[in-house]
């Protein structure tokens, strides 16, 4: 386990072998030992344990989607979880699994390998997104929770709950995903791969060895700043900067930042380069570009078929263009063929790919209307 980031009120999860091994089976045939799993949890566990919501992050977040007694501050999703709220934690036990391969608490590249001593780095095996969904099962199981009321993810966590749906049909009863994919399509695949080079490409990087003190800092701001320009919307760039420049005074390099919106991703980016490994971002990024439903049937209708949830919720925004709406559409016109009970909902928020983290009203009361159907 990292403990640099690692945040108050986090609980760990220590995970037992499969059956059979010495360890935990990845996706792709691997083994990792020792693993454990960081989480967060809020509201009661029933007497039936039949009230639990279990929530996967994105690439980024931690588990503290929302504030606790344990930890005040704001979540990532603080609108959406507590007493009242649209994830009503007076009715549900919510948990909020860091994913496997995250540098929040859970085994990652950025952990020390307990059989060396040293950290895993490049080490670390494979990731798929099966993976995450694996080790969060794995959990709930530690906690004596075999059966879930709802899964829901956002973006990777999206695939994430897809992927647990299929690894665990009989394991949950409802299922809502939110602006992610049965699969990446080549403009994201695209993105993600320029994004693992510019990393790569600092020379601090060092195949993966670099230290604290020497990180690849600039290529993690670069790649970062990219993510960040497809995370929004050009409409929404255009309505909050426009073409505002910083005072004149705070300007006195050639070619420096000039633009309110250079200012912007140079500040988000230092915020994010001071909080997130490196490598844990190259093997996480990948595992979104590798996950496919279609490995689970033949192809994406075979294997949304298998999910066997009682509701499904799907929620796109139509100006996402990490996670385009005709990819909620694939998903929605999967689940119609195979005969689900499923709502698609197409949100017309003008914040992109991040409008579940910022667009209160109109998510709020989508989920809202979900669980009190």
């Amino acid at each position: 386990m990292s403990n640099e980031f690692l945040s108050e009120g986090v609980k760990i999860a220590k995970l037992p072998s499969d059956y059979g091994s010495t360890g935990f089976k990845m996706f792709k045939g691997s083994f990792l030992n020792n693993v454990e799993v960081a989480y967060e949890t809020w509201g009661t566990l029933s007497i039936n344990h039949d009230n639990v919501i279990l929530l996967f992050t994105g690439l980024s977040p931690s588990s503290h989607a929302a504030s606790s007694e344990s930890n005040k501050s704001s979540g990532w999703w603080e609108y959406m979880i507590g007493p009242g709220k649209s994830i009503d934690t007076n009715k549900y036990f919510v948990i909020c699994i860091s994913s496997l391969g995250s540098c929040f608490g859970s085994t990652s590249p950025a952990s020390i390998n307990k059989e060396t001593g040293l950290v895993y780095g490049l080490d670390f095996p494979e990731l798929s997104i099966e993976d995450i969904a694996k080790a969060g099962h794995s959990a709930l199981q530690t906690l004596g929770i075999d059966h879930v009321h709802t899964v829901i993810g956002p973006s990777m966590g999206g695939m994430t709950a897809l992927a647990y749906a299929l690894l665990y049909p009989n394991n949950l009863s409802n299922l809502i995903v939110v602006s992610t994919a049965a699969r990446a399509l080549p403009f994201t695949i695209s993105i993600r791969s320029l994004q693992r080079e510019l990393i790569r490409s600092d020379p601090l990087w060092n195949n993966g060895l670099y230290t604290k003190d020497s990180a690849p800092i600039n290529g993690m701001k670069l790649a970062r700043k990219l993510g960040l320009m497809s995370y929004r919307a050009a409409n929404e760039w255009r309505e909050r900067f426009n073409r505002a420049r910083i005072p004149k005074s705070e300007n006195k390099k050639m070619f420096g930042i000039e633009f309110e919106v250079e200012n912007y991703l140079e500040h988000n980016a230092k915020k994010f380069v001071s909080m997130f490994d490196p490598n844990c971002y190259l093997y996480l990024s990948r595992a979104m570009d590798l996950f496919d439903v279609a490995e689970h049937g033949g192809t994406v209708n075979a294997g949304l078929a298998k999910i066997h949830t009682k509701k499904n919720l799907i929620i796109g925004v139509e100006s996402d263009i990490l996670f385009p709406i005709d990819q909620q559409q694939e998903l929605a016109d999967g689940f119609s063929k195979a005969k689900k009970n499923y709502t698609f909902e197409r949100l017309r928020s003008i914040q992109g790919h991040d409008s579940f983290l910022v667009d209160e009203k109109r998510f709020s009361k989508v989920i809202y209307d979900f669980f009190n159907d």
